[in-house]
């Protein structure tokens, strides 16, 4: 029961990351486009900070990890979740995107609907390799 609330804990800890990281990527994104950057710009900005502010998020606050390599679990890190963001839900919006515009009858809402499956899929992709591999000492 004690490990199943520390998990709940953890998940609930990831989700809240997420969601401040999501914050910090389309803030900055808007903010840096409203001084005038290209949104090309804006957008590499946006979303390094997102990630760095991610990955020092999810080891310190998310999964408490003050043991192994910073180095390693930075680079298993990048390696997770670039994986998942050009390959898994690459993937996924190409396999569900024909079947979901046949059903809506509507690639915009298609392409969103294809889109948020692919980010649950990676959602739980990132956690799930972050805990058991990224992290793993400080389990």
């Amino acid at each position: 029961m004690k490990h199943l609330i520390k998990n709940n804990q953890r998940v609930a800890r990831f989700g809240a990351v997420g969601i401040i990281n999501t914050l910090i990527d389309f803030g900055l994104l808007f903010f840096l486009k409203s001084l005038g950057l290209p949104v090309g710009a804006a957008n590499v900005i946006s979303t390094g900070i997102a990630f760095l502010f991610s990955f020092v998020a999810n080891r310190k606050f998310t999964f408490r990890s003050n043991d192994g390599s910073i180095t390693r679990q930075f680079i298993l890190f990048i390696a997770i979740t670039l994986f998942g963001l050009w390959v898994i839900q690459t993937a996924i919006i190409q396999l569900t995107l024909p079947w979901l515009s046949a059903l809506f009858g509507n690639t915009t809402i298609a392409l969103f609907v294809a889109k948020a499956i692919a980010t649950s899929v990676t959602l739980v992709w990132n956690y799930l390799l972050y805990n058991k591999v990224v992290f793993k000492d400080s389990l």
